[in-house]
């Protein structure tokens, strides 16, 4: 009986014996380069791409091992899990390995950006992430993982354990290269005194050649295994006609490396081993704290996503794993156990901990049909979730990427910044080979000397990390305030607003609203009216809406329903017209308009008349006194009525309202302001999308409507106003901690090039000097981490 190849799905030829242990069991192969591409698979950890394929892969004759390893992530079922789809386009966000500098990250958006269908590719450098969006009609995720893996980079999906392993391997790496650099740098640097300062008195020849072939012992570990890292760096940076940061070093440490062994060899001129073991010594030093502080501001947004259990509890009580949850699927969760997936209760009554999504400690109660988030703690009581999202499109899914798409966002002196990075290495290569000219001409002695200072000392790491640190950083601070990012901009906008316009129900007030009172005026009881008005406003999701819930038990039907956006709703009930909203919408007879009420005709007839309570928020009033101290211009934009409208505004101190204004009115006020004054909007109402839209910087409130949210370039998750003053003293804080860093990095080059160039800085100095301005611009950066909530 013929055997078909598990991997290709070829006929086994006989007399051959390829084999591979695939889930359990000897698999036969027809070929070494399927058997080759399958163990490559299997000891890739990608074995799920067999349980998960549609289909035997292609004949496998000797393909590049890199698309082996890769294919597994094409796969529907597989991307699933990370993968984010909108119509054709899909999104993920990679983990890179390898990345260390702003040239790189430019080098990979380079090459990866020109390739056919890809849409957009954002690298951060300080929390090695790319975020790559393309159109999978055109291209597949391998192929352009394989792009970055042929630049010299690692990547794949983004999870935050994977990371956090990675980053633990390349620490402890980091550890031992750092080790034989520091033995090395202390034995060669005995023996250099005794070469340089002869404190044996004057040596014999032959022991001083002696001391040099030992300190060529102890270096030539540093040269090959400590100082390995900047040589990669340095080649993918030259193989792609490049010049990234370690490229002057690399070449400082060669040069200095071949032209002592040239020395020791031929027992003529210096050696430079002691400098080559203290370069590399201090430039892991530097780069091992760096790493540890960049980690450090990365790790908040990724921590949020270990909150989300890795097992969850089916109604049965089996365990499954929480990535294979899909929609509709049904789970319970236990008491004092994190929600593994978004959803909604479908039993009990609950109290949730939302605090790592609001920031606010005091727990939320939650009933049946109410929505709850994955990572988000449950109280005493045990209940049952529906799910509603996959992992990948979960609210603390989102919130991540929305975290790593603000930080990749770079003002624009960044950018300027990043550019003059990279052109600035060619340019201290340049004057490098000058200076070692001018030297030799005059001091051929000290000309080597004084180039690899000029090479080390003028590095412009600091300037590459004066941006993405700083952001980085805020954009974590902002997260434990409650506050999500959805655009980049927020930080740089935030900092110029001067007119603050916000809406009133919802945003001022709670929204939390109640029915106070019913006035009736036709055939029809208060319990009847409110009925019908509930069968109406269930067509809506604004707050005045939500107060009529309770009394809607679905016993009313309804026909041709409308929501008219800044009106009211109208609809068919027993072949008569019903409509509820504001006066001029529901009644054809002119009344005179109560505070906070809505009205209900049927027919034209004034039916009846809901008046609602609907308390101001403790902190809006110190919330607008605090922009207006600022010298900030407040409005108060609302599509209320005139009389409630100033009445919230009288009562916390707001001097310019807009009432009854519809969505279009809203929009066409924001458009006549003066082309100098830069708007923030707050509101939360499917009414008020327009206007966030439009306005420079919008915020909607947690608790408003979905359309709202996708229209803001922040969501306030928690609803308290206070957040946002504190968002933009952060804001404030890093447009100022980005000019520090900024001016420390430009001064430190302008003011160590002219001295290195002189000879005034010896290398040890120059490799000291280069690391720690990275090292304060990152520590300085780290500042807005302690920025506190209140």
């Amino acid at each position: 009986m013929c055997k078909s190849c598990y991997h290709c799905g070829e006929e086994v030829p006989v007399n051959t014996d390829y084999n591979v242990e695939i889930l359990g069991e000897l698999r036969d192969m027809c070929c070494p380069g399927c058997e080759t591409v399958a163990q490559t698979i299997v000891e890739s950890g990608l074995v799920s791409y067999y349980q998960y394929r549609t289909a035997p892969a292609e004949k496998a004759d000797l393909v590049p091992e890199q698309l082996q390893a890769l294919i597994h992530y094409d796969n529907e079922e597989v991307q699933s899990e990370f993968v984010r789809n909108q119509d054709d386009q899909v999104e993920v966000t990679l983990s890179l390995e390898g990345v260390s500098c702003a040239a790189c990250a430019w080098l990979i958006e380079k090459q990866v950006a020109s390739k056919p269908g890809v849409l957009s590719i954002r690298v951060n450098t300080t929390t090695n992430r790319a975020i790559l969006a393309w159109d999978k009609n055109k291209t597949r995720l391998s192929e352009l993982l394989s792009v970055i893996h042929r630049l010299g980079y690692k990547a794949a999906p983004f999870e935050a354990d994977k990371q956090e392993a990675a980053y633990h391997y390349s620490m402890k790496q980091y550890l031992y290269r750092l080790g034989i650099a520091g033995l090395a740098t202390m034995q060669v640097m005995m023996l250099a005194v005794a070469l340089y300062l002869e404190v044996f008195g004057d040596l014999e020849p032959e022991f001083k050649n002696y001391f040099r072939w030992v300190s060529l012992i102890f270096a030539t570990p540093v040269m090959l295994y400590s100082a390995l890292p900047f040589y990669i760096n340095a080649w993918r940076s030259l193989r792609s006609r490049t010049l990234g940061m370690d490229v002057p070093v690399s070449l400082a440490m060669i040069f200095a490396y071949f032209a002592s062994l040239v020395a020791t060899v031929t027992e003529q001129g210096e050696v430079f081993f002691e400098s080559i073991s203290m370069f590399a010594f201090f430039l892991l030093v530097g780069r091992f704290l760096e790493m540890r502080a960049r980690r450090k501001a990365a790790a908040a947004s990724g921590n949020l996503l270990k909150l989300v259990p890795a097992i969850a509890s089916t109604l049965d009580g089996e365990q499954i794993a929480v990535r294979s949850l899909k929609v509709g699927d049904r789970i319970r969760v236990l008491p004092g156990e994190h929600i593994p997936a978004d959803g909604k209760i479908i039993s009990g009554r609950v109290h949730i901990d939302e605090s790592m999504l609001t920031g606010e400690s005091v727990p939320v109660v939650k009933r049946i049909g109410d929505a709850v988030f994955a990572g988000t703690l449950n109280g005493e009581e045990s209940f049952e979730l529906e799910v509603s999202s996959t992992k990948a499109d979960s609210m603390i899914s989102n919130i991540v990427r929305l975290q790593d798409e603000a930080q990749m966002s770079k003002p624009k002196i960044a950018e300027i910044a990043d550019v003059v990075a990279r052109y600035f290495v060619a340019v201290i290569l340049v004057i490098a080979a000058f200076t070692w000219y001018f030297w030799h001409e005059s001091r051929p002695d000290d000309a080597f000397w004084i180039m690899l200072s000029v090479l080390v000392a003028t590095c412009p790491c600091a300037l590459s990390l004066a941006t993405p640190t700083a952001l980085t950083c805020a954009t974590s601070r902002m997260g434990n305030f409650g506050i999500l990012l959805r655009k980049g901009h927020v930080f740089e906008t935030l900092c110029k607003v001067n007119h603050l316009i916000v809406d009133k129900t919802g945003t001022l007030t709670h929204g939390d609203i109640e029915i106070s009172n019913v006035d009736t005026f036709a055939d029809l009881d208060e319990k009847q009216c409110l009925k019908l008005a509930a069968a109406l406003e269930a067509h809506a999701n604004h707050p005045i809406a939500r107060a009529f819930r309770e009394y809607d038990d679905k016993s009313t039907q309804l026909e041709n329903v409308q929501n008219i956006i800044g009106s009211g709703l109208q609809g068919e009930y027993q072949n008569k017209l019903v409509k509820i909203g504001n006066a001029a919408f529901a009644l054809t007879s002119p009344v005179s308009p109560e505070a906070n009420s809505v009205y209900l005709s049927i027919d034209g007839v004034h039916t009846a008349t809901f008046v609602y309570r609907d308390p101001i928020r403790s902190e809006s009033e110190n919330f607008i006194n605090r922009f207006k101290d600022a010298g900030i211009k407040i409005s108060l934009l609302t599509g209320d009525s005139e009389r409630n409208a100033n009445y919230v505004a009288e009562s916390i101190g707001i001097d310019n309202v807009i009432a009854n204004a519809k969505p279009n009115d809203k929009l066409a006020y924001l458009k006549s302001l003066d082309s100098k004054e830069v708007t923030m909007m707050i509101g939360d109402g499917i009414n008020d999308a327009p206007t966030l839209a439009g306005a420079h910087l919008s915020v909607a409130m947690g608790g408003g409507t979905d359309v709202a949210k996708a229209s803001a370039d922040m969501v306030l998750l928690g609803d308290r106003l206070d957040r946002i003053l504190q968002a933009r003293e952060l804001a404030l804080k890093t447009r100022k901690i980005i000019r520090e860093n900024l001016a420390w990095s430009l001064g430190y080059n302008l003011l160590i090039l002219p001295l290195a160039v002189a000879g005034f800085v010896a290398p040890y100095f120059a490799v000291v000097g280069m690391s720690a301005s990275s090292i304060i611009v990152v520590s300085n950066s780290l500042r807005l981490l302690k920025e506190q909530g209140k």
